[in-house]
């Protein structure tokens, strides 16, 4: 529980770099988490996510976080989708968990074929946080001599162990889809936390609301060949003090008709760089990062770094109907 607590401390003196809540490398697979906009937005009838992450594996108990994304198309330029999310880290049995439904509509296209198409999404859901006090240890609960006493009664004040509450997010996508476009970009802008549900473990002061998350996403699908395309991309996230710049690209190369692999990295801007690679086969997809962390928080710690394994499951669109060639990861 020490090292948690001087990892969370030391985030929050390194300002630019502070994580207020979990981030991912493989942020594309989760797009309920991304952008409630997004919903129903892919070339697939649903696409159906898992994305496991595990960070600071040199403390005793990691950063482990779950997240599940599905999303599809209800027609009438409908989409709907869903997402959970559940975060644990420390001795002390810490949890967060988020659990939201999602939105949206895009209704608003332009140009030849209408291949411009922009989307509102609305996400409502509810988050929860939670410590285990019976994992605490206090500091009157330590005897000279003898060391840590379980039987000792504790007078460490903890009035609260457990806090949910109403969430509100909502974001706005671009997105061209032009089946025969050589170039398809895509972007978007994003807001989470539009409610700034109150913190019950913080006493007082601005921080005891959670922070808006600004969102800003963007790249495009580039054709190389019939059998081969590179998709760059950016990240832009705000979140009060703590800010995260995550910028790469990867290459996807078609096999044959029922598989593809894809390969690149990313860099987070004074954190990490994260290589990427991946493989596409039939309706569904497996893909694995790996963060080497390069920021001064990394040095502070040891196994600073983290992994990212992910599965895609991803419903046929009939091959009439012309969606969006949605980026992988």
């Amino acid at each position: 529980m020490k090292k948690l607590l001087i990892l969370l401390l030391s985030g929050s003196s390194l300002a630019a770099q502070a994580q207020v809540e979990p981030h991912f490398s493989q942020y594309y697979v989760y797009p309920m988490w991304l952008n409630p906009a997004l919903a129903g937005t892919s070339e697939n009838a649903y696409r159906v996510s898992g994305l496991y992450r595990n960070q600071w594996a040199g403390i005793s108990t990691p950063f482990s976080t779950f997240g599940v994304s599905g999303d599809f198309s209800a027609g009438n330029n409908v989409g709907l989708g869903a997402n959970i999310m559940r975060q644990t880290a420390g001795t002390g049995g810490y949890t967060y968990t988020t659990g939201m439904l999602s939105f949206s509509w895009n209704g608003i296209r332009w140009g030849a074929d209408a291949r411009h198409q922009l989307g509102l999404g609305l996400q409502a859901g509810f988050l929860n946080r939670r410590f285990d006090p019976s994992k605490f240890q206090g500091g009157d609960q330590w005897q000279a001599g003898v060391g840590f006493n379980p039987t000792l009664p504790t007078t460490d004040p903890l009035t609260r162990s457990a806090a949910g509450a109403f969430d509100v997010g909502a974001g706005i996508a671009y997105v061209n889809s032009a089946a025969d476009a050589n170039v398809n970009p895509f972007g978007g802008i994003s807001a989470a936390h539009l409610t700034q549900p109150q913190d019950p473990f913080i006493v007082s002061g601005e921080a005891k609301r959670l922070p808006v998350r600004l969102t800003v996403h963007g790249g495009a699908r580039v054709r190389v060949s019939d059998n081969a395309f590179i998709v760059p991309n950016l990240l832009f996230m705000q979140q009060g003090t703590a800010r995260e710049i995550m910028a790469g690209g990867y290459a996807q190369l078609r096999v044959n008709e029922t598989t593809d692999f894809m390969v690149g990295a990313n860099y987070r801007l004074e954190d990490a760089v994260s290589p990427y690679a991946g493989v596409l086969f039939g309706n569904m997809m497996i893909g694995l990062s790996y963060d080497v962390n390069t920021s001064r928080l990394g040095k502070m710690a040891r196994g600073a770094n983290a992994f990212e394994l992910s599965l895609t499951l991803l419903g046929k669109r009939g091959e009439s109907m012309d969606y969006f060639k949605c980026p992988r990861f």
